[in-house]
């Protein structure tokens, strides 16, 4: 049986593993990730899970099936995090993952076909500029030239940080999975204010956004402020307004499907106020649930800033970072959890994910279903994020429902999906 008091014991206890500050800090990697990861196979043990983790950091806690040449059920999130982040979002559907092994332990319960409880590793992109990396290389989408070209903001190359963390980035490509699971599911606060809107206390994903994310580098010339008339200026900042109203103007103009884009960092220099900025770097993100909307939307954007240079005459740059495809959830999988949390007795309602997850790389490899609890206000990435103790649990009874019905040899889901 799932257990509240336990889940709210290791959530506080992961909550604690942080770098000073304000909130919890594990961004990937540091030594706040590394010692969150060791508490996670700490628990994965006392599960009654064999551990074991791949060339890129992913761990995997398994609970060997009676019938172990079956494909397995796979079930997990993440446990990094923003700067100053919440301590929930990954987290939740972490801890859950383990939880249903050891609910399935502590009641003997013999699960036919494997399951397997796994966290992964660098799913924020607030280190690298990328996400989901970890899910990226289990399904054979992450490649070494990928962790030579990744950098953090001190220049760090993640190729050189994996290597320090004792791990095998040269052969990232052997982290694949092997094989073809079962089914994968992964549980998440919604990080938006829906289910609490609505006054549900779980949201069946049908389908889940990607970004689209690019770097500029703006080649602005810096200038006294008082001796430089405006005529003259070449200012990479201004230039950088325009492309953030130009980001943001395309985006409100597409509503169905919506379009949400953000310019989330942006570093200037000099950066001083008697300067006209010079050099500035900003990110874009662009996501959608639709490949072609997105696409459009960056065509556009791309165009304005264009246009814009040049009529600056400032030169710039663009970095691809990623481009990750939208992930529709199968409607079989879907169905399934609604009935599990009709049969606990949670009310549900299904709706889309703005965010990107773990589970957006497993719904082209598997049948994926993805389950969401309220959180407060809506509030994610913030020390303000905040999820009822009862709803988590809640959500992990229902999730344990589906996973024991999927781990049956005689499941099946429909070949068409539908």
């Amino acid at each position: 049986m799932i257990s509240t008091e336990r889940l709210g014991a290791q959530l506080a206890h992961l909550g604690r593993i942080t770098a000073p500050g304000r909130g919890v800090t594990r961004l990937a990697f540091t030594d706040s990730d590394w010692e969150g990861r060791a508490y996670v196979i700490s628990l994965m043990r006392k599960a009654g899970l064999a551990v074991r983790e791949d060339a890129f950091g992913n761990v995997v806690g398994r609970r060997e099936g009676t019938r172990p040449e079956l494909a397995p059920v796979l079930c997990g999130s993440h446990a990094d995090t923003v700067p100053e982040g919440g301590r929930f979002d990954g987290a939740c559907g972490t801890l859950a993952a383990i939880e249903i092994a050891r609910s399935m332990e502590e009641e003997g319960w013999r699960n036919e076909r494997p399951y397997e409880a796994v966290l992964f590793l660098c799913e924020e992109s607030s280190r690298f500029g990328a996400g989901t990396l970890g899910s990226r290389a289990m399904c054979g989408e992450l490649s070494l030239p990928d962790l030579l070209s990744l950098h953090d903001r001190e220049g760090r190359a993640l190729y050189d940080v994996l290597k320090a963390r004792g791990l095998d980035p040269d052969h990232v490509a052997e982290a694949k999975y092997k094989g073809k699971p079962a089914a994968f599911f992964e549980m998440h606060i919604e990080q938006g204010r829906v289910l609490e809107h609505e006054g549900k206390k779980a949201g069946v994903v049908t389908g889940i956004a990607a970004p689209t994310r690019l770097r500029f580098r703006l080649h602005g010339h810096p200038d006294h402020s008082g001796a430089a008339p405006m005529h003259l200026r070449h200012d990479g900042l201004a230039l950088a307004a325009e492309i953030i109203l130009a980001a943001e103007r395309e985006a409100k103009a597409h509503s169905d499907p919506p379009v949400v884009a953000t310019v989330g960092t942006l570093r200037v220099r000099p950066n001083a106020m008697n300067v006209v900025p010079g050099e500035v770097t900003m990110g874009l993100d662009v996501r959608s649930i639709s490949s072609a909307a997105k696409d459009e939307a960056v065509a556009h954007i791309l165009a304005a800033a264009e246009a814009a240079g040049r009529r600056r005459g400032i030169p710039y740059d663009i970095e691809p970072i990623c481009r990750e495809e939208p992930a529709p959830i199968r409607r079989d999988v879907a169905d399934l959890l609604m009935a599990c949390c009709e049969e606990e007795g949670l009310s549900a309602m299904r709706l889309p994910s703005g965010a990107g997850h773990d589970a957006m790389h497993w719904a082209a490899v598997c049948p994926t279903g993805m389950l969401f609890l309220p959180c407060r206000d809506g509030a994610s990435h913030c020390a303000e994020e905040h999820a009822e103790l009862e709803d988590i649990a809640g959500a992990a009874r229902a999730l344990e429902r589906a996973v024991r019905k999927v781990l049956r040899a005689d499941f099946h889901f429909k070949e068409d999906g539908k």
